[in-house]
């Protein structure tokens, strides 16, 4: 998908009901519903021309639905049936089904209008699908499935040299607008014309590989009627988070830019760690050590210069360090292991009373695994913010849905129960059938943690309900060693004092912006060297 023009502004993204009550403010305020579904139309109708323009096509197919999506879509089709171009409307259902301004829609197109399921394909140059948009609840089944799967299907087949394109509205059917999850199956789309604002679904997986590039059309609903919706969910943009984004003073110094603390693996892997503690540094961080025990200072002090090493031994020697108030975030994860050691260093820095701002990656949050109540508890009873920043694997091990008592990766005498039924139902929302927006916005509010869920399609979530979702993140980025680098630049961001949320979210944006200055052949290693080619680009 190509975002890259709308990422900037605006970046609030809407859900399907919100963008049903922006409609119902619009026309609370005076203009007509049938106003607004014209100026859809015009707008899907100009996106057709331009796509037909290039292909040198002149033949449209219209595949309306029942609803509003499908009114769009007769108005398309007699707006570029004015413009000189043969077009055909197909419709699932009937004429004397449609109601409101779908019905008047349909009313003014006099064109020929066939059965959806029935009418031809093989000559047309571009459909138009508007048969469904982003409210779909259901799988689509019966005549619906076969209509798309013929339609899919004809897209696959070009003839000769000319090429085949669909045009959806709004979004693929088939595609659902909060989550971008596929209900059975999903058109797939070349350009999708949608209005407003974006949904979740434009962005997130599977979706936005199905709309194909995104055109945002203004059909003349205000930006006023933001103030009255609330929009708590955004594309990870820098107008996001551009405000709170720390710059040096003239008159500071590395003291006033924070001292960052990030714990060292053994001996044999250091390197996660290493990594985490440059990025940090570039990330702005005035001051970064690395808090080392047993071999591990030696491995680390033959391999860093401009950071620092702390030699330390067990939870006693964690807690002396973090007595230290200026060492005011610690992250912790990378490369350190899974077992009883770690999970005690984690336990101390989350309950010391000087309440660094805490980072938790990888083993750091395996650890907890089969004790949610209790890294829940720990994370509820601090003033200053967790950032948990787990991949698929690491979440589902974290918020497992599961009654069973913790596994035997972390010590085995320490506190464990069964989960009760009242707390097997609120892990059950975590679970691996509900769509990543929704696990993620579900792990923040029950655990009290900002959680930054890693993907392609990489989410940030905050117990209040804000998510912010980027949008265009290179796959390069999967790569070993990538994940301990986002966890330097939030622990870097967060030592100089931004807001926990935005820090999480600029930080996912700044790695991505990194790895795009890298491009192919990306290795974890190229990240850290490349953030003062970001921060240049942020204006830094």
């Amino acid at each position: 998908m190509r975002v890259r023009a709308l990422v900037n502004e605006p970046f609030e993204l809407l859900t399907n009901a919100q963008m049903g009550m922006a409609h119902r403010l619009t026309i609370e305020a005076g203009t007509p519903g049938i106003e607004l579904m014209e100026r859809a139309g015009a707008a899907i109708a100009d996106a057709a021309r331009q796509m037909l323009a290039k292909s040198g096509g002149r033949r449209v197919t219209v595949l309306c639905g029942p609803g509003n999506n499908g009114g769009d879509g007769f108005v398309a089709a007699r707006l570029l049936r004015q413009m000189g171009y043969s077009v055909e409307a197909g419709l699932l259902g009937t004429m004397a089904a449609l109601k409101g301004d779908a019905a008047i829609a349909a009313r003014a197109w006099t064109g020929r209008t066939g059965s959806a399921a029935l009418v031809s394909l093989d000559d047309a140059d571009l459909v138009i699908d508007a048969l469904f948009g982003a409210g779909l609840a259901r799988d689509i089944d019966g005549r619906a499935r076969s209509i798309v799967e013929r339609l899919n299907a004809w897209r696959a087949r070009p003839e000769g040299t000319r090429g085949r394109s669909i045009l959806a509205v709004d979004v693929p059917s088939g595609i659902d607008g909060d989550t971008g999850a596929v209900h059975g199956m999903a058109v797939e789309a070349d350009v999708t014309v949608t209005f407003f604002r974006l949904k979740p679904g434009h962005i997130l997986l599977p979706g936005r590989l199905l709309c194909g590039r995104i055109v945002l059309a203004d059909i003349g609903i205000a930006r006023g009627v933001l103030d009255e919706i609330g929009p708590r969910t955004f594309i990870n943009t820098p107008g996001l988070w551009r405000q709170t984004l720390p710059v040096p003073e003239v008159d500071g110094h590395k003291y006033s830019r924070g001292h960052a603390l990030i714990l060292s693996g053994p001996a044999h892997q250091t390197g996660a760690a290493r990594l985490a503690a440059r990025a940090a540094l570039r990330a702005g961080a005035g001051l970064v050590t690395m808090a080392a025990q047993g071999g591990a200072v030696a491995v680390n002090a033959a391999h860093l210069t401009a950071v620092m090493i702390a030699p330390f031994e067990g939870a006693v020697g964690l807690r002396r360090l973090l007595d230290d108030r200026r060492k005011n975030v610690i992250a912790m994860g990378p490369g350190a292991g899974v077992g009883s050691a770690t999970l005690a260093l984690v336990r101390c820095a989350l309950a010391h009373e000087n309440a660094p701002s805490v980072v938790l990656d990888a083993d750091a949050l395996t650890c907890f695994q089969g004790r949610f109540e209790e890294f829940r508890a720990l994370v509820l009873e601090r003033d200053r913010p967790v950032i948990a920043t787990p991949h698929e694997g690491e979440f589902a091990r974290l918020f497992k849905d599961s009654r069973s008592k913790p596994e035997s990766v972390c010590e085995e005498n320490s506190t464990s129960r069964d989960v009760s039924d009242e707390e097997h139902e609120s892990l059950h929302k975590f679970g691996p059938d509900q769509a990543r927006i929704r696990r993620a916005a579900a792990a923040a509010r029950g655990s009290g943690a900002i959680v930054i869920l890693k993907g392609p399609d990489t989410i940030v979530a905050h117990p209040d309900g804000r998510l912010a979702i980027m949008a265009d993140a290179s796959p390069w980025l999967a790569s070993a060693g990538s994940g301990d680098v986002l966890t330097g630049i939030v622990t870097g961001l967060l030592a100089q004092g931004m807001p926990a949320f935005e820090a999480a979210a600029a930080a996912v944006w700044m790695h991505a912006a990194a790895a795009g200055h890298v491009g192919p052949g990306l290795i974890a290693e190229d990240l850290p060297d490349c953030l003062p080619a970001v921060w240049r680009q942020l204006g830094g």
